[in-house]
Parts: C-alpha cells; sequence; structure tokens
C-alpha cells in the first residue's frame, strides 16, 4: 500500500523547501521529497551566500515579488530564530548605455526604490575594494544584501516540519504520474500518492515536465574565494554585493562571510550545458583563470590566493525568467522551475506562491512573466 498525502513536494532545495513550508503551515497534509542531502551541494541553492535586492534589472514585474520576500524572510527569521538575511547595500554597475544600469535604475523609480546613481570613480571612492571604470555608472541600493542558503533551507524544513511536514532525505523520485484523483510519486524507497504535487528539483525538474524539458537548460556555474590583500575592505559592513556588467560578460560578488575569502563569479560562467549528473564538478584551471582575471582587473586588493572553489547549477529558460504555473497538460501538478541564476532571494515567496497554485489554482501575485505556456515551438521565445 502507498502512503496518502494532500501534496508531495519533489525536490526540497531552496523552492521546495519554502513551498513545504507554506503548505504545511496551512494545515496540509505535506510530504518532501529530496535525492541528495538538506542542505546539499549538488544543485543550485549552496554557496554560502545569495544575493537579495528589491529593485530587479530583469524586469520591474519582479519588485512585488522581491518586497514579499523580504519580508517573509523576516517572519522567517522570527520564527526560528535563525539569522538568514543580511544587509550590506548592493551596487548594480557597467556601462551607462549597457542594461544593467538603465534597467535597475528604471525599476527603482518605477517603484519608488531608495537609491542612488553613481559614477565609477564614486562607487570606487566610497567602497575602496571595488575598482570599477570611471566612466561605468552604478545603481546603489542600500537595502540590498545577501541571504544565507543553506541557513534558509534549514530554516525552511524545520520550520516545516514542526507544522506536521514529513521531509525525507537521500530517495530518488523516479516517476510522477497523473491519475483519476490526483498523482502517483515513485521513487527508489516507494511510492506515494497526493491530490497534488509540486515539482522544484531544479536541474532534475525536467524528467518529470516533458512539455518543458527543453525550456529547461543545466548550465555548469562556478564560484571563486580569494583572499583579500586587504582584508577589511571586504567586511559585509563596508562592501556591498554587487552585480557588474562588463563590455562583454556580468558578474557579481559579496562581501567576505562566514568563510575566508571574497566571493565572486560570472554569470553562466562559461556557457556550458551540462547533464546535472555528469557534469565535471571539480572546478578546473581554466575556472580559476578566468575568475582570477576578473578580480585582479576590477577588485584588485581581493584578488590574493585562492581559498575555495565551487561548482554548481543554473537552469535557464529561454527568456531568462521562471516557470511558476500549472504544469502543461497535467491537471494536478505545479511547477516551480528555471529560475536562471537569479531565484533563491524569491524562495520565500515562491513557496507562497506554488502552496497557493497548488491548493486553489491561482494567488495574489503577480505571476504572469512566468507562465509555463509562454515559450514558443523550439527552444526560443
Amino acid at each position: 500500500m502507498s502512503e496518502r498525502y494532500e501534496v508531495i513536494v519533489v525536490g526540497v532545495g531552496g523552492m521546495g523547501s519554502a513551498a513545504a513550508y507554506h503548505l504545511a503551515s496551512r494545515g496540509v497534509d505535506t510530504l518532501g521529497i529530496e535525492r541528495f542531502d538538506i542542505p546539499h551541494k549538488q544543485g543550485s541553492s549552496h554557496g554560502v551566500t545569495r544575493i537579495i535586492r528589491e529593485g530587479q534589472y530583469e524586469d520591474p514585474e519582479y519588485v512585488p515579488l522581491a518586497r514579499r520576500s523580504y519580508e517573509l524572510w523576516r517572519e522567517l527569521e522570527a520564527e526560528t530564530g535563525r539569522d538568514l538575511l543580511y544587509v550590506t547595500g548592493g551596487v548594480d554597475a557597467g556601462p551607462p548605455d549597457g542594461e544593467v544600469v538603465p534597467n535597475s535604475k528604471a525599476s527603482c523609480r518605477a517603484h519608488d526604490i531608495d537609491h542612488e546613481v553613481l559614477s565609477g570613480a564614486e562607487v570606487n571612492e566610497r567602497f575602496p575594494g571595488y575598482d570599477i571604470p570611471d566612466d561605468h555608472r552604478a545603481v546603489y541600493q542600500p537595502e540590498s544584501g545577501f541571504l544565507v542558503p543553506e541557513q534558509c533551507i534549514i530554516a525552511h524544513v524545520e520550520a516545516a516540519q514542526a507544522h506536521g511536514a514529513q521531509i525525507r532525505a537521500r530517495e530518488t523520485v523516479t516517476d510522477v504520474t497523473e491519475e483519476a484523483d490526483g498523482v502517483r510519486v515513485t521513487t527508489d524507497r516507494g511510492t506515494y500518492r497526493a491530490d497534488e504535487a509540486i515539482v522544484t528539483a531544479g536541474a532534475w525538474a525536467r524528467e518529470f515536465l516533458p512539455s518543458l524539458a527543453e525550456r529547461l537548460v543545466p548550465v555548469r556555474q562556478v564560484l571563486a574565494w580569494l583572499q583579500p590583500t586587504d582584508p577589511p575592505q571586504y567586511d559585509p559592513d563596508v562592501f556591498p554585493v554587487f552585480i557588474h556588467e562588463t563590455e562583454t560578460e556580468r558578474f557579481y560578488g559579496f562581501p567576505q562571510f562566514d568563510v575566508p575569502g571574497f566571493k565572486f563569479a560570472r554569470f553562466n560562467h562559461f556557457d556550458e550545458e551540462v547533464d546535472p549528473d555528469a557534469m565535471p564538478r571539480e572546478p578546473r584551471r581554466e575556472d580559476e583563470e578566468m575568475l582570477r582575471a576578473y578580480a585582479e582587473r576590477h577588485f584588485p586588493t581581493g584578488a590574493g590566493p585562492t581559498m575555495r572553489l565551487s561548482t554548481c547549477l543554473f537552469t535557464n529558460t529561454p527568456d531568462g525568467h521562471f516557470v511558476v504555473d500549472a504544469a502543461p497538460d497535467r491537471s494536478h501538478v505545479t511547477v516551480g522551475a528555471g529560475f536562471s541564476g537569479h531565484g533563491f532571494k524569491f524562495a520565500s515567496a515562491i513557496g507562497e506562491t506554488l502552496a497557493d497554485l497548488a491548493l486553489e489554482g491561482r494567488t495574489e501575485r503577480e505571476v504572469d512573466l512566468f507562465a509555463a505556456d509562454r515559450f514558443g515551438g523550439d527552444r526560443g521565445v
């Protein structure tokens, strides 16, 4: 006989742990299943720090979701007693005619977000760890900062369990099948049934979503931590998180926190599409050399000895926006996937939204941007 639940969450990382919490906090009989540990380092929700910011250069439509995320992270901190969100300020920098700076400025102005527009020289003077080109511009948001992803997942899981959720780790889902009265979820350990399923399996989500499989593309990502030669310049109280658009690339980074070194990375690294079960997990020399070259140019006092390198995964959609919706061609499956390297900050609100969609078929959040049916017939939009 199989066990029966109201909702099964497939994948208990950043998004799945939040969905399990929001379901359980509403009294829903919830099962979360994770193939790896909780938390783990195989997917997209690890690496010590993740940026959070209110203004969104990707699209102003993200701003209400970002504001709700801030509220929910603070509520989760209060409920669990864990420190999850640190405010450092944040810099969105790049050429004045690029994408990041004009779009960040427009997003802040459209939603009346506190911000300053600075020249590259002004950024460097205010934050001595930086060496942004003088002719670049920056949008500084004082309320930006970072989340601690592993602690966020732990907090959501523990809170979900406190509300009665069952969470099972090291159990691999092999199939999600719709039945007349709900879904059947098969794993390497057993079979479970539920009224609804939520798939938040990151790079593995496409295994259960054939209609979206070609739109969810895993990309290998590498993170670097280098020891600053002037460590005080990289402390969280004087070094804001950043997004930096160069002439050809985009990078992001953080102050020193919890582990040795100044952390940064290039979005999509080498644009290397991978099978998440077969990707090279060990960082390579060329990974380090590319990242170090960037730090030496733009954060020279942060480019000391290498302290740590780590791989993770982005799961990209063709347009870089998320998929948060009912799964196409499924009546009882909701999907949260394709977060394209900029989703973790929203996990608290995405979890709430997924719970809404699974239970009610609708949500108060504005999610038209994330519709599952927006893609064309090929991997283009």
